[in-house]
């Protein structure tokens, strides 16, 4: 949901959007009835993105496995740097 508001009205009552906000509400700020300013949840927008992310190598993981040989060769390979 959104909320609109004036620029003079966002300025007066910042603390009271601010909660809102912070309850996962967007808040448009216009002046002259032109939208300038989106207020947004600043980590709310982060987090189904990393828990995509979290989820997708999970399902890596479960695929795929090195074999032994191979990762003695990648740990090899790691010494000699």
């Amino acid at each position: 949901m959104s909320t609109v508001v004036g620029a003079f009205e966002a300025k007066t009552k910042l603390s009271r959007l601010l909660k809102l906000v912070e309850q996962g509400e967007t808040v448009v700020i216009t002046r002259h009835d032109h939208p300038v300013a989106k207020l947004v949840p600043a980590d709310g927008r982060r987090r189904p993105d990393f828990d995509k992310l979290v989820a997708a190598i999970g399902r890596i993981r479960g695929k795929t496995k090195p074999s032994p040989e191979s990762m003695k060769d990648l740990i090899s390979a790691g010494r000699k740097y």
